[in-house]
């Protein structure tokens, strides 16, 4: 288990893993007012939360699976990082893909955050690679099936 330090600015409970083998915390809108997103439209939704996660690990945001499939919302920038040195407010870059207008509201459960260690590389430059299986097949190099 990993503490991570949280001001939670807004109205609603700190984002929580809805069972008990989830990789995702729910994390809600934070609004004093609905947001009306169009059709293709694309805003920062506020959370209200403020973190301080430990050196080597960062947040990442990504769409909740049930408003993908359903209203076709999804987050534009998936995953979404968040930095261990970043301090400002969790937001979240919601867009609307279907045709029709979807509404925003107060506390609703807009993406997941995982948080997660990440690993840093030193660059070494080197004249060849070595070969692998794949080689340097690219985009659809094995096939649909």
């Amino acid at each position: 288990m990993v503490k991570v330090k949280v001001i939670n600015k807004g109205k609603h409970a700190l984002p929580e893993y809805g069972t008990l083998h989830a990789a995702g915390m729910d994390v809600r809108a934070n609004l004093s007012e609905p947001v009306v997103l169009k059709p293709m439209e694309r805003t920062i939704i506020p959370t209200g939360l403020f973190i301080e996660l430990p050196e080597g690990y960062e947040a990442q945001l990504r769409p909740r699976s049930g408003l993908a499939i359903k209203k076709g919302i999804t987050l534009l920038n998936t995953p979404g990082t968040i930095d261990a040195d970043y301090r400002g407010e969790v937001g979240v870059i919601l867009i609307n893909l279907s045709q029709v207008d979807f509404v925003v509201e107060d506390g609703e459960r807009i993406c997941q955050m995982v948080v997660a260690p990440y690993t840093r590389v030193e660059w070494e430059e080197t004249e060849t690679l070595e070969d692998s299986e794949r080689g340097a097949g690219g985009f659809g190099h094995t096939g649909v099936k």
